[in-house]
C-alpha cells in the first residue's frame, strides 16, 4: 500500500550522529595548551613502507600536563617519528632521549589561539556539510516514495521530520564549536 511507505529516520539520525562523533574526534586533536595523547592521532609515520599512526609504532604517554612522550619500539623508526611530528604542523619541537621522544607543549600565544579557532570552525563546517548531505539523501528517499505513491500529507510529514532532525544536529555542531572555541581562547 502507498500509505505504508516510511522513511528510515533512525538511519539518517545515526549517520548524522556519525558526523558529530567525527567532529568531536577532530576537536580532540586540536591543541588547547594542555597535553593530550589524542593530539598526535592525525600524525602518520612512514613505517615499513606504509603510513602508520604513531600509536602503532610506540607507546604514547602524558606524564605531566605540558608533556607528551612517545616510547618508540623500533630504534630504526625514531628518526622517522621525529620527522613526522616536525612536518605535521602541530607546532611542537620534539626532543630525543634514546628511543623516547618528548614533546613539550608550549604555551599558546594569542595568534596561535586564533588560528586554532579557525581550524575548529573548518572542522565544524565539514560536519555541517556531512549532515546536510545526509539530509539530502533523506529528501531523495521522500521524493522516490512520492513517485511510488506516497500521499502529499505524508510527504510533508517526513520532510518536516528530516528537516527537524537536521536542524537539531546543526545546532549541536554549533554548540560544540562554541564550546571548543571558548576552550581554545581560555588563557
Amino acid at each position: 500500500m502507498a500509505d505504508d511507505i516510511e522513511i528510515d529516520t533512525d538511519d539518517l539520525e545515526r549517520r548524522m550522529k556519525g558526523a558529530m562523533d567525527s567532529l568531536r574526534h577532530e576537536f580532540q586533536s586540536l591543541r588547547t595548551g594542555r597535553a593530550s595523547a589524542s593530539m598526535i592521532d592525525p600524525v602518520m609515520v612512514d613505517a615499513y613502507g606504509s603510513p602508520t599512526p604513531i600509536n602503532q609504532v610506540g607507546t604514547v604517554n602524558v606524564p605531566e600536563p605540558r608533556m607528551v612522550t612517545i616510547n618508540v619500539w623500533d630504534k630504526a623508526l625514531v628518526g622517522k617519528v621525529e620527522k613526522a611530528i616536525r612536518e605535521s604542523g602541530l607546532g611542537i619541537n620534539p626532543q630525543l632521549n634514546g628511543t623516547i621522544i618528548m614533546l613539550p607543549i608550549p604555551e599558546l600565544n594569542e595568534e596561535r589561539r586564533r588560528e586554532l579557532t579557525k581550524v575548529a570552525a573548518q572542522y565544524s563546517e565539514s560536519a555541517r556539510v556531512a549532515i546536510r548531505n545526509v539530509r539530502r539523501d533523506g529528501m531523495d528517499q521522500i521524493k522516490k516514495a512520492k513517485s511510488s505513491g506516497m500521499a502529499e500529507d505524508d510527504q510533508k510529514f517526513w520532510e518536516t521530520a528530516v528537516q527537524d532532525l537536521t536542524d537539531k544536529m546543526i545546532a549541536e555542531v554549533d554548540k560544540a564549536l562554541e564550546s571548543k572555541q571558548a576552550e581554545i581562547m581560555q588563557v
